[in-house]
């Protein structure tokens, strides 16, 4: 593309390119950037999101706003042009133009969040810069995912985005990685991106390939229309969620589903190709190594340790390298992933955010590696979502994967299962929009409100004493829970009292005037809210016991009953933090 087709980068800000005709509520292509008034008849448009038929519109015109340019700036940045705000362009300000505030617009924000979050993925996805260019309409893939898409392109609530990589092995160069050349990929690397109702934090949630989970029965969509039930699979590889038996992405999102508790609204998925051809279009991405990364035998990556810039190739063999790790696992890799992630975005903020030839290059190669499900499946849908986006502070997203332990089953172990403690306390974390993040505010007045309700003292854990009973529809929930109490909390003085007499809706623990710092310390551990607490009105006797009783809304050992304050304790990665990968 040559300077006039890109709006001449050092002059002309390429969105001011195209501008809204009001005839046709289109926008059109302005090259033409000295004359006041757009030529007689506009550039034909897009009518297929996957053709290059044009078609011209006929008839009378309203004239096109006449484009703006750009102002001067302090200084060029980058190699493809000025970054300009303020001044003018090398002389006296135009007249009748107002002098621009040397601020990023909220438009430049979710130009970022397009080119940056979303574009993390290797995983590829970013819908890229300057979102008004109804040309990248024609480079976006759609997918028809039926009920497993939960809402249209922004919601009032906490939102869920599938980021799905495949091991597709698209593009030259890629024989060496992933599954066959013309397989439709499985998911491959994966991430779950909970976006908080007030628009404040994310969290990025890997899922590891090798989980061993249960995929549910989907619905796909045929190419002659039709639909078809892929039947699920028990006890398999979370990786079988695509590709396998025919399952679309649709499937993957129901598993996603089916294993967190939380709604997935939209998915993105790229393949391996699309690591290289963003990389590359924002001019490369920035890890940090601790230790020097040599494997000759898979990936080819060579690195020694200390800093390095990787674009194309090499970024490609980082985010796929394990066997040059220490224990070569999936879930060493999934660290370095993140890491990379977060570089990718601090990088986009910092060096192409404002260089219109890379966000141009970013966004045409983004929307070409870009597959969506139909409900986000054109520019303006992908901008009002990134609009939604747009509003997180990158210090606020933060990376983290499920918990997971080594497969019990398996003498080599090749594969993982969900840690049964600490993997439902994250789902109940997102459930309840929890950051995990130092998002304070929120954070800060949810613990005023349960400080207020149970004021004082706090007995040891080793001095609580209690009988648990299972009061609940999940069969041996008070042993687990005396486990968890017993190995985990110190809460030694604990006794299973098998089931209560009768079901209940609420978890509730009764306790004597006296016992009130043991049942404080047990609201704590237990997660329970002040209305869970039930005061007696005679005191106990010194070895006599509370009483816990677990009712249907108990959701596992360890998870927290009210909906948790603040995240557990998990290891996690910042965007706005330098790491340096091991």
């Amino acid at each position: 593309m040559d300077a006039q087709n890109r709006g001449r980068a050092e002059e002309i800000d390429p969105a001011d390119q195209w501008v809204l005709n009001p005839d046709t509520g289109h926008y059109e292509l302005r090259l033409d950037q000295s004359a006041g008034r757009s030529p007689a008849a506009a550039p034909p448009r897009r009518t297929s999101s996957r053709t290059n038929t044009r078609e011209r519109t006929a008839g009378p015109r309203r004239e096109v706003p006449v484009q703006r340019s750009r102002r001067a700036a302090n200084g060029s940045r980058g190699a493809g042009g000025s970054r300009d705000s303020g001044g003018g362009d090398g002389g006296a300000p135009q007249a009748g133009r107002r002098k621009r505030k040397a601020k990023k617009s909220g438009k430049k924000k979710a130009l970022l969040w397009t080119g940056g979050v979303m574009g993390f993925v290797l995983v590829g996805v970013s819908v890229g810069a300057y979102v008004v260019y109804d040309r990248l309409n024609g480079n976006i893939n759609s997918v028809d995912v039926g009920d497993a898409a939960n809402g249209g392109a922004s919601t009032d609530g906490p939102m869920n985005i599938l980021i799905i990589g495949t091991d597709k092995r698209t593009g030259a160069g890629n024989e060496g990685y992933g599954d066959k050349k013309n397989s439709t990929g499985h998911a491959d690397t994966t991430f779950l991106f909970h976006v908080s109702e007030d628009r404040t934090n994310a969290t990025a949630l890997s899922i590891p390939r090798d989980l061993k989970t249960d995929i549910p029965d989907c619905l796909t969509a045929q190419a002659d229309g039709s639909k078809k039930v892929i039947p699920g699979t028990p006890y398999t590889r979370f990786n079988e969620s695509l590709g396998v038996n025919g399952r679309d992405p649709g499937c993957t999102m129901r598993t996603v589903q089916k294993i967190t508790g939380l709604p997935i609204n939209h998915f993105m998925m790229a393949d391996f190709n699309a690591v290289k051809t963003l990389t590359t279009a924002i001019g490369g991405v920035d890890v940090c190594l601790t230790e020097p990364i040599k494997d000759s035998k898979y990936s080819q990556l060579n690195l020694s340790a200390g800093d390095h810039r990787i674009q194309g190739e090499d970024a490609l063999a980082f985010v796929r390298n394990r066997h040059g790790l220490g224990n070569e696992s999936d879930l060493d890799r999934i660290k370095m992933q993140q890491q990379f992630i977060a570089s990718m975005i601090r990088k986009m903020k910092e060096d192409t955010l404002g260089n219109p030839k890379r966000m141009l290059d970013l966004a045409d190669a983004a929307t070409k590696a870009l597959t969506v499900n139909k409900e986000i499946g054109d520019i303006p849908k992908l901008k009002a979502l990134a609009e939604e986006l747009g509003r997180i502070n990158i210090k606020n997203i933060a990376f983290t994967t499920i918990p997971v332990r080594d497969n019990p089953a398996e003498t080599v172990k090749a594969t993982v299962v969900l840690d049964p403690v600490k993997a439902p306390q994250v789902f109940n974390a997102l459930q309840n929009d929890v950051s995990f993040t130092d998002v304070k505010k929120k954070e800060k007045a949810a613990k005023s409100k349960q400080a207020a309700l149970l004021k004082g003292p706090r007995a040891e854990a080793s001095e609580v004493r209690v009988d648990v009973y299972n009061g609940s529809d999940t069969a041996g929930a008070a042993q687990k829970t005396l486990n968890w109490l017993q190995v985990e909390k110190g809460v030694l003085k604990s006794t299973n009292k098998s089931n209560a007499p009768e079901k209940i809706a609420k978890t509730s623990l009764e306790y004597a005037p006296n016992q009130a710092d043991q049942a404080r310390k047990l609201a704590d551990l237990m997660g329970l809210p002040a209305a869970a607490l039930k005061k007696g009105s005679a005191d106990a006797g010194e070895m006599e016991p509370m009483v816990l009783t677990l009712g249907a809304d108990f959701k596992g050992e360890g998870v927290p009953i009210s909906g948790p304050v603040k995240p557990p304790e998990v290891e996690k990665v910042q965007a706005d933090q330098k790491i340096c990968a091991k």
